[in-house]
């Protein structure tokens, strides 16, 4: 990877006007991000957060396409996480890469928030003094051009309100970009059109009040302390999803990821300690998830739509035609 990207003193500065508001109020949230976001960054494996059950059914997606990978023969791997924040997914990716026997593992996260990634450097400074490991994070628009080569990177992230947050007139570009840089696999998810409620930033009970504009993708935001934002928002529905990567990749999976474990987590709010989930309950969900998780009927009530895709040959390419008229097929299926 060229020195341009590697760890520098100075980052070039966000100009876009949605890239410069998302990345003020991502730096304005600080450290108290970084454990919301994607659990304690102490323990990369715990997954015992507030997201518990959508990141490890992430993770578990994301280790076997590591294990399949070594299980190839494959010595190297490289991964880019794009809108990483404070970069613990990449990091839990290098560390289990380097324990599969990876020997020479190149890896990049970028974000817009200047504060996450001084962070997410911070918080990898053991990883980036281990033999073959190439771990790098830059502040970065994913609406710009990537730096990566063509057909060179083995497993791109897109995880959690990234695309969400991303101008929806932008996204055909940004699929095109994210598949000319992958040979393998792109993992995503976004929030669904029915999904619960959600402020982004913190937890839902740091919020005195939300407003969200389904139809100007605006979310408006009070918080209890009195502080103020508007981001960017937008919430997916599954074959809109779809038809933004379909032009470039095969779907191997499109699912709903927590339809029922976040209703029943333990919150004051509304579950009070005497419902707390017992293990019966909790194998309950377990099964009714994997019952409607790709159910027409409940997988935009989830609180995250999980895509899975494979990227396709130059030459199997899928015309604009052809999207749409796929388009058009599944949506025909999605009424009946």
């Amino acid at each position: 990877m060229s020195s341009r990207y590697r760890f520098r003193a100075s980052d070039p500065v966000v100009h876009d006007s949605v890239a410069a508001n998302v990345a003020a109020v991502y730096n304005q949230a600080g450290g108290d991000y970084v454990t919301y976001a994607d659990g304690d960054p102490t323990h990369l494996f715990a997954f015992n957060g507030l997201h518990a059950y959508a990141d490890r059914r992430v993770w578990t997606l994301l280790e076997a396409k590591l294990t399949d990978l070594r299980a190839t023969g494959a010595s190297s791997i490289r991964i880019l996480d794009a809108g990483c924040g404070p970069g613990t997914w990449l990091r839990r990716l290098v560390t289990r890469a380097h324990v599969l026997g990876f020997t020479t593992i190149t890896a990049r996260g970028f974000d817009v928030a200047r504060a996450q990634i001084q962070r997410a450097r911070l918080l990898a400074r053991d990883l980036c003094g281990m033999s073959g490991v190439n771990l790098t994070f830059d502040v970065a628009d994913l609406t710009g051009e990537l730096p990566e080569a063509d057909a060179s990177v083995d497993l791109t992230l897109c995880l959690y309100s990234v695309l969400s947050h991303l101008p929806v007139a932008s996204l055909p570009k940004i699929s095109a970009e994210i598949a000319r840089v992958t040979s393998g696999h792109f993992i995503a998810t976004v929030r669904s059109v029915g999904s619960t409620p959600t402020i982004s930033v913190d937890s839902f009970e740091k919020a005195r009040h939300i407003k969200l504009d389904n139809s100007r993708d605006r979310c408006e935001i009070e918080f209890c302390d009195g502080r103020q934002i508007v981001l960017s928002f937008h919430l997916f529905a599954a074959l809109e999803l779809r038809s933004y990567f379909l032009a470039h990749f095969d779907i191997d999976d499109l699912r709903g990821l927590d339809l029922f474990h976040n209703r029943f987590a333990p919150d004051p709010r509304w579950n009070p300690a005497s419902l707390a989930v017992d293990n019966q309950l909790s194998d309950e969900l377990e099964r009714l998830e994997e019952s409607y998780a790709t159910s027409t009927g409940f997988m935009e009530r989830a609180t995250h739509l999980f895509l899975v895709a494979r990227r396709r040959p130059a030459a199997a390419k899928v015309s604009r035609s052809q999207t749409s008229d796929r388009y058009t097929l599944l949506a025909a299926r999605m009424t009946r």
